[in-house]
């Protein structure tokens, strides 16, 4: 398994389905991803830095198999900046 670290830079889905096929740029390597997916959409946004773990396929296509957000994950901040207040335990 080769990995690849970097910034994404588009993120576009390719077929909705039970398991939606996700497909990612990182640093002009072409990625796509099918098994996290929809994790991998609510951690990543463009711009996000991550390190991904897979192999390349026959189109040269990265198909990545682990990846790992390098900071705050995309749903943590969206949560940090919402309006409405924290809850007071």
């Amino acid at each position: 398994m080769e990995t690849i670290r970097g910034k994404v830079s588009k993120v576009k889905i390719i077929k909705m389905s039970e398991r939606p096929l996700v497909y990612f740029k990182v640093d002009d390597v072409s990625c796509l991803i099918a098994t996290h997916s929809l994790t991998f959409l609510a951690d990543v946004a463009e711009g996000s830095r991550i390190a991904v773990a897979g192999e390349f396929n026959s189109r040269k296509q990265f198909v990545c198999r682990k990846y790992a957000v390098l900071g705050k994950p995309q749903i943590v901040v969206e949560f940090e900046r919402s309006r409405y207040p924290h809850r007071v335990k």
